[in-house]
């Protein structure tokens, strides 16, 4: 992965893939203000320099089902590197938790987990995420709703 120096060009190419990754590479380009061929060779390259991670669809969760979004804090018996690296080992292998995020502070991970219903998530949180080893505490908040979701990182350059 190799680093390249981003110009206003490449800025505006990251933004606009950012909102839409469905844009045609003719649209990228009419919106970059260059030609498709020289837009297509810098998206490669934001590619290979690890600035695009990958592309996908937002689905709605409430639509598939998911009605329950639960943030949780949790505490681990022991911060030792091994410990810390098989819980995020399981915690890949849990699919209903879609972000997991190591912290400096009370808690060691905040997890956010989607469950069809309050009770789909407790059977998880008995059955699976209090049960497994390591994890002295759990702390759960039930968000209510979500009034702003922004992917990505905020792009400047213009």
């Amino acid at each position: 992965m190799r680093r390249i120096k981003l110009d206003k060009i490449d800025r505006r190419i990251l933004r606009d893939l950012q909102a839409n990754g469905r844009m045609t590479n003719v649209d990228l380009a009419k919106r970059a203000g260059i030609s498709a061929p020289p837009c297509l060779r810098r998206v490669r390259a934001l590619e290979e320099a690890g600035y695009v991670r990958g592309y996908h669809a937002e689905v709605n969760p409430q639509a598939l089902g998911f009605g329950v979004t639960v943030f949780a804090q949790v505490g681990l018996a022991s911060q030792a590197e091994p410990d810390l690296r098989a819980f995020e080992a399981l915690v890949q292998t849990w699919p209903q938790v879609r972000e997991a995020h190591m912290l400096a502070g009370e808690a060691d991970f905040l997890l956010k987990i989607v469950a069809e219903d309050w009770a789909s998530y407790q059977r998880f949180l008995t059955t699976e995420l209090t049960a497994a080893p390591n994890v002295s505490h759990v702390k759960t908040a039930l968000a209510i709703r979500a009034s702003k979701f922004a992917a990505g990182v905020p792009i400047g350059g213009e």
